[in-house]
């Protein structure tokens, strides 16, 4: 579906021959000389990756449909992730690339949305922060309280964090899953 670069928007999703991108800012300027233009600032679906671009006004893009579907995650199947889409109850298989930074916060049987271009996952929605449990540390030594001490804590999905002294193996941790911080011990 083609769209004008004048009804541009925070967060539409656009198909450019650049990838998959999503609309972080725009701006529309009207010079006092020569045609007016759409300055943009876009992010590629797929990688990350931030770039400005300049549209003619009333340039033609396609605009592109970007599905959000509520599923679950059950098991890894090698280096695969099968996921139950929790309305149809169908399974989809998920590449390590295509999770990139979700798959360590993931455990079976916690729901994800994942995004969709067409048969393409193309990004996952976690909450901001997750509990998982400490399946490996060093033991708080007596007497060591250094204040802001950090000792290095494995997960129960292998991510490692740094984590205070009092955390021991078999708690529960809030980890933030955008910088990928321990946040508080969960009860």
């Amino acid at each position: 579906m083609s769209i004008s670069t004048n009804d541009l928007k925070n967060g539409m999703a656009l198909d450019l021959p650049e990838g998959l991108m999503t609309v972080v800012e725009f701006q529309h300027v009207k010079p006092g000389k020569g045609g007016a233009f759409v300055r943009t600032k876009l992010k590629n679906f797929r990688t990350g990756a931030v770039l400005e671009r300049t549209f003619r006004a009333d340039e033609k893009v396609t605009k592109a449909t970007i599905d959000k579907r509520q599923m679950q995650y059950l098991y890894r199947d090698g280096a695969n992730y099968v996921f139950m889409d929790t309305t149809s109850y169908d399974q989809l298989t998920v590449g390590p690339t295509e999770l990139s930074d979700a798959a360590p916060y993931l455990r079976e049987g916690d729901g994800a949305v994942l995004a969709m271009y067409g048969e393409e996952v193309v990004g996952v929605d976690l909450p901001a922060a997750v509990e998982l449990a400490v399946t490996e540390t060093e033991p708080g030594v007596q007497g060591d309280r250094v204040q802001g001490a950090r000792k290095a804590a494995t997960l129960e999905t292998g991510l490692v964090v740094q984590v205070p002294l009092f955390v021991e193996i078999g708690d529960r941790v809030k980890v933030d899953t955008r910088s990928g911080e321990y946040l508080t011990r969960a009860s």
